[in-house]
């Protein structure tokens, strides 16, 4: 069965059991705690702390998705027969509509319905704090498996490390000794001490890998022999290794799904990891005088075998592969150099495996893999203690540049050279605020900041909306910002604890960590956010505001650019 049929194969049969199938949320996620998108339940969070109502949102307790999924943690290891950075999460979630009896019987009926056997099951142990799973250990029995195992807290028990969040015991699915299907039942919620205490509404959460429910359906020995790679290993040549074969088809891969969620190569969060992605397959493809459109024939049957079912893949085809050539021509007027400075140094350790990421760009893991024994004391540890004191340097002196104002609570930041420039983005900055609260008085409280960006010369704000927007709609929220610059709105700052900011009502930008206390800046009552600064004491000082252009950043993600008009 292909990969394709088995998508549908999934999604089909949980419609026929009641659940709304929910399309994939962008691996940028709507979730603080992490950098992108881990599991499939991350989208639907909400719901079991009821804070939102699936009666309302899907008209249906139960739902079913093939999340898009990564993982950072896995970088290093890519290259063997499974680990991978990228991966698809299929999934079914209760909220309420079932629990125990009604979900393991889903995953029986489901492997039978695609002629798969369950070699074995194992459900939790029990310790000191929760009690043996016997419910579920009962409910296989009946079933009719006979392999039924009792393990620990390690292997059968779900819940976010060192943070707050629902969870509980799971149980797992086993075929030819390879797990394949995780199932959670949330009973509990652990709170911020780590105690748990039982959920009201009990729920269940349930991934599954696609890639090893083909590698086990397709009977294949590993997931690089699926049909979700044997394409992509095709269009590389055989005469490199096959560990760097899968490195380059895994990096390729994910590259052209994080391209297609609008994220950019860059020296930080998402963006960092895309560049770390990239420029790892352009070391091996330069070491092994790769022709260098065969990168880019691979990212084009990515998207060819995975656009069917995500089409933001075809619509954004000539941005991924423009957005590729640009990071392909950045890193190519250093790399010979890097590759030189590499082998003649004599020690690496992490300072100078830094210097020469900064410097080169060549990424860590290149540096260790091509070092060999002069890297010996390296590890990713130290080298992400170098990166993480580099940052702390630039932030500082970002600070100081801008007279303690600090950067932007967002992705992007204030750019500005001089005097002259700094105001020119700090009116923008102000804009931009003002922008999001039109927009969201225009089209309602879903709209949600996903990044911004500002220049000399315009604004870029992405928001979370499912749509393009109307021109009636733009102009009415261009109007709005004009009508509050119009108003000469006084530009007032409070400091305040975070709780309370946050209670007060002022926005925030979901992905920054912030301080204990923050300020926030309000422009009358149009206004009110969570910043650092820079901003215009009153918005007459910021001029006729012009919407230049509207556009999808993402999947679910829509983008404005904006800019002052004199």
């Amino acid at each position: 069965m292909s990969s394709n049929e088995l998508r549908k194969k999934f999604l089909q049969f949980f419609k026929s059991k009641g659940h709304a199938i929910v399309p994939s949320s962008s691996l940028l996620p709507d979730d603080p705690s992490v950098l992108l998108t881990t599991a499939g339940m991350q989208q639907f969070k909400k719901y079991y702390t009821d804070e939102a109502d699936p009666m309302r949102d899907f008209k249906s307790k139960s739902a079913t998705s093939v999340q898009k999924c990564f993982r950072t943690s896995d970088i290093d290891e890519v290259g063997d027969e499974c680990h991978l950075t990228f991966f698809e999460m299929l999934g079914n979630f209760s909220f309420g509509g079932y629990f125990k009896k009604e979900a393991i019987a889903y995953g029986k009926e489901f492997f039978d319905s695609i002629g798969l056997e369950i070699e074995y099951v194992t459900v939790f142990s029990g310790d000191k704090n929760v009690p043996f799973d016997e419910e579920s250990f009962k409910i296989w029995g009946e079933l009719g498996i006979k392999d039924i195992r009792k393990c620990g807290r390690e292997d059968n028990f779900w819940g976010p490390t060192g943070a707050e969040g629902p969870c509980g015991p799971t149980t797992e699915i086993y075929i030819n000794g390879l797990e394949v299907w995780n199932i959670v039942f949330n009973e509990f919620y652990q709170q911020p001490d780590g105690v748990l205490k039982n959920l009201k509404t009990p729920g269940v959460d349930t991934g599954m890998g696609l890639e090893r429910l083909a590698m086990v359906s397709q009977k294949k020995q590993n997931i690089f022999e699926t049909d979700l790679f044997s394409q992509i290993l095709d269009i590389l040549p055989g005469t490199i290794s096959e560990r760097q074969r899968r490195i380059i088809s895994d990096h390729l891969r994910a590259s052209t799904f994080l391209f297609s969620d609008g994220i950019e190569p860059s020296n930080k969060e998402a963006g960092y990891i895309l560049r770390r992605l990239l420029r790892r397959a352009l070391v091996y493809e330069y070491i092994s005088s790769m022709p260098p459109q065969i990168f880019e024939s691979a990212m084009i049957e990515v998207i060819e075998n995975y656009g069917s079912f995500y089409p933001e893949l075809k619509s954004k085809q000539e941005n991924i592969i423009k957005a590729y050539w640009m990071e392909r021509e950045k890193f190519s007027k250093t790399l010979a150099k890097g590759i030189k400075e590499l082998e003649k140094s004599e020690s690496i350790d992490s300072r100078k495996a830094f210097n020469l990421y900064e410097t080169f760009g060549l990424p860590y893991e290149i540096i260790k893999e091509f070092s060999g024994s002069k890297s010996s004391s390296l590890t990713r540890d130290s080298f992400d203690e170098e990166f993480r004191k580099h940052q702390e340097k630039s932030r500082a002196g970002q600070e100081k540049k801008f007279g303690g104002h600090g950067l932007m609570l967002d992705t992007g930041e204030l750019k500005a050279k001089d005097d002259e420039e700094l105001k020119k983005v700090t009116c923008l900055h102000t804009a931009t605020h003002l922008l999001q609260a039109a927009l969201r008085k225009v089209l309602g409280e879903e709209v949600r900041q996903m990044g911004s960006d500002i220049t000399v010369e315009r604004t870029r704000f992405d928001f979370s909306f499912p749509r393009k927007l109307t021109e009636e709609e733009i102009k009415k929220t261009e109007d709005l910002v004009n009508f509050a610059i119009s108003q000469k709105l006084e530009i007032k700052m409070e400091e305040m604890d975070i709780d309370n900011a946050k209670k007060s009502g002022a926005l925030y930008f979901f992905k920054e960590k912030y301080p204990t206390r923050v300020r926030v800046y309000s422009a009358g009552d149009f206004s009110k956010e969570l910043c650092g600064g820079p901003h215009v004491k009153n918005t007459q000082e910021i001029g006729r505001f012009a919407i230049i252009k509207e556009e999808a950043s993402a999947s679910g993600v829509r983008r404005i650019r904006g800019k002052i008009i004199p």
